[in-house]
């Protein structure tokens, strides 16, 4: 009997996070475009890029002109982030920016786009902060 609630278990975990995973990618199609690393690249001049992630992320490395707006501050730096330009964000994946972007759509922002593949998949120019 203790094998088949094991089993039962397995699969509550197994559908929520594919649940999760369906929400977010759902989340994502209706809050911005995902953009490739050359579409990004293309339009980085006229957009204002954003990294999402946490301060110390960021300083280990980080798209060139990236600013740093870690998501858990994003709230507080609405005022910062001008809604007449397009709005650039990754982290190191997707899913924390798919996040951003929802809750940036939800405050009247239009133009949003994503990095796919996020800061893992980026093989342009870096910067990273040194530490002496």
């Amino acid at each position: 009997m203790s094998l088949w609630l094991v089993n039962i278990v397995l699969i509550a975990i197994i559908l929520v996070i594919a649940g999760y995973e369906l929400y977010i990618r759902i989340m994502g199609k209706r809050s911005a475009k995902t953009l490739t690393e050359e579409e990004f690249r293309e339009g980085m001049r006229k957009a204002q890029i954003i990294d999402v992630r946490e301060k110390d992320m960021f300083d280990a490395g980080h798209v060139l002109g990236a600013r740093n707006i870690p998501y858990s501050v994003l709230k507080q730096s609405y005022g910062s982030i001008r809604k007449d330009q397009p709005v650039y964000l990754y982290d190191q994946k997707k899913s924390m920016s798919i996040r951003a972007a929802s809750k940036l759509r939800k405050q009247g922002y239009k133009e949003i786009y994503l990095l796919k593949g996020g800061y893992d998949g980026w093989t342009g120019k870096i910067k990273k902060k040194t530490t002496y």
